[in-house]
C-alpha cells in the first residue's frame, strides 16, 4: 500500500506473526531482490486500542510512528473486513492515534488522523543543541550552515527552509543530517519551500530509508515549524513528491491533524524461511 507514494508492505498479524520483523523488513523492502518498499508495517492486536501498528524501516530499524502508514492501516482494516467502524484507534510506539475514515461506495477515500502534540523540547526530540528550544537554530552540515527547527511527532524531524526544493541533491545532503552528532537517534530531515501562506513544497530524507516520496509525520513537523517561524497559516497543504497532504496545527489544543489518501497496490504471498 502507499500513502502519497510512501509505500510499505503490510502484514495482517491478526492472523499470522513474523518471528524476525527486522530481518524481514530488510528482505522484503529490497526493490531488486524483494518486493520493494520503504519498509514493513505489521497490523497487530492491541489491548488498549482497536489495532496496533509495528513499523520497520527499510534497513530493519524500528520506527515509532508513520503518518502515511497509519492511514493505510485504516484503509486495510476497513476494506479487508477487520472492522466496520469509520472511527478507529491505533496503538503506536508514540501513543494511541485516532482516525476518521471517509468512506464512499464501501471504499476508504480519505483518512484524517489526530497526530497528537508536537514535542519541542530538545532533550525529548532528541537533539543536542545546548539550548531550551531548537527553533531557527544554525546547524553546520558538511561545511554548510542551515537554519533548522526540530520537532518530534513521535519521530524526530529537522525542518529547514530552502528557496527551491527541486534542485537539491538529497543523496549527498541527507546522510549528513541523518548521522549528524547533534542527533543521537538520527533524524528525518524536511527541506521546505514556502509558496504562500497556505502551501509549501517538501522533500524528505528519512532515517533508515533515504529519500521517500512522502512522510506523514514529517509533513506534521513542517506545519509546526512553519507556524513557529511565521512562514504560513495554521492550515497548510504540503506538496510532496508523491502527492498532497492537508495539515492543520491547532495550537490551542496542542495537536496536529493530517488528512490524506491511502491506496492498495497489490496483495500476495512471499516465503520468509
Amino acid at each position: 500500500m502507499h500513502g502519497c507514494g510512501n509505500d510499505y508492505i503490510y502484514v495482517n498479524c491478526m492472523e499470522e506473526m513474523i518471528d524476525n520483523p527486522e530481518e524481514a523488513a530488510v528482505r522484503v523492502s529490497d526493490r531488486h531482490f524483494g518486493i520493494g518498499s520503504d519498509g514493513l508495517i505489521l497490523i497487530c492486536p492491541s489491548e488498549v486500542a482497536d489495532f496496533r501498528m509495528a513499523m520497520y524501516n527499510a534497513d530493519g530499524s524500528e520506527g515509532k510512528m508513520c503518518g502515511n502508514g497509519i492511514r493505510c492501516i485504516a484503509k486495510y482494516v476497513y476494506e479487508y473486513g477487520l472492522t466496520d467502524k469509520d472511527k478507529i484507534s491505533v496503538e503506536t510506539k508514540s501513543g494511541i492515534k485516532y482516525l476518521d475514515l471517509t468512506i464512499e461506495n464501501g471504499k476508504v477515500v480519505l483518512v484524517k488522523v489526530d497526530m497528537g502534540a508536537p514535542v519541542l523540547c530538545p532533550e525529548q526530540i532528541p537533539v543536542k543543541i545546548g539550548k531550551d528550544s531548537c527553533i531557527d537554530q544554525t546547524l553546520s552540515v558538511a561545511g554548510r550552515d542551515y537554519q533548522v527547527t526540530c520537532v518530534s511527532m513521535g519521530n524526530p524531524h529537522a525542518v529547514t527552509f530552502v528557496e527551491d526544493t527541486r534542485g537539491l541533491d538529497l543523496e549527498k545532503i541527507g546522510p549528513g543530517f541523518e548521522h549528524h552528532e547533534a542527533f543521537p537517534d538520527r533524524i528525518n530531515t524536511e527541506f521546505v519551500q514556502v509558496l504562500n501562506q497556505k502551501e509549501v513544497n517538501m522533500r524528505v530524507w528519512e532515517r533508515g530509508s533515504g529519500e521517500t516520496l512522502a512522510c506523514g509525520t514529517g509533513a506534521c513537523a513542517v506545519v509546526v515549524a512553519c507556524v513557529l517561524n511565521g512562514k504560513t497559516d495554521h492550515e497548510v497543504t504540503v506538496h510532496l513528491l508523491g502527492g498532497d497532504l492537508l495539515l492543520h496545527y491547532d495550537e490551542q489544543n496542542h495537536t496536529v491533524w493530517m488528512t490524506g489518501p491511502a491506496e492498495i497496490i497489490c496483495d500476495g504471498d512471499i516465503p520468509l524461511d
